[in-house]
């Protein structure tokens, strides 16, 4: 059974993790959230779930402006061609569903079968904002607090630099 908004803000205050939330209306598309985003400090963000070749599966949370060349990510992360991930498997492994990925789904992933890739340029802010499991809301959390919650989930996070990545096209 996934874990609840609730579970996960109740994870967050054992971690000693301070948030903010805002709830609106349910969003799917980076697009859709503009309204939303212009009344919230700190970098938004856009989150993919990707899967190999070889079955294996990749998590991606970069700042919603970011381009990801999916096609271009094999090679760096030493994995099978990239597609992205089902919705089928995405509800088995992180417990959400097309339009709420987000990174504090990696708390589902208890056997660590996601490998979690965070864009650098999240690092570069104060505050990141993430849906709560559910794309009908909104968190904050301080970019640091994003590590220790990656950390403490036990996905330590592959840190990638997709505007240097760009920059070599």
């Amino acid at each position: 059974m996934p874990v609840s908004r609730k579970k996960l803000f109740e994870y967050l205050d054992e971690l000693n993790i301070p948030r903010t939330t805002i709830d609106h209306a349910p969003v799917f598309t980076v697009e859709e959230s503009a309204e939303i985003k212009a009344d919230m400090p700190g970098a938004h963000t856009k989150n993919l779930f990707l899967k190999d070749k070889a079955g294996r599966f990749f998590l991606i949370c970069a700042q919603s402006d970011t381009q990801i060349r999916v096609n271009k990510l094999h090679p760096l992360l030493g994995c099978k061609r990239l597609s992205f991930g089902k919705p089928e498997p995405l509800l088995d492994l992180l417990g959400v569903t097309p339009g709420s990925v987000t990174l504090f789904s990696v708390l589902n992933d208890t056997d660590n079968l996601v490998t979690l890739i965070l864009d650098a340029s999240l690092l570069e802010h104060d505050i990141v904002n993430f849906h709560p499991l559910l794309n009908d809301a909104t968190t904050a959390i301080s970019s640091e607090d994003m590590m220790v919650f990656a950390k403490a989930t036990g996905h330590d996070p592959i840190i990638m630099d997709f505007a240097e990545l760009n920059e070599k096209d």
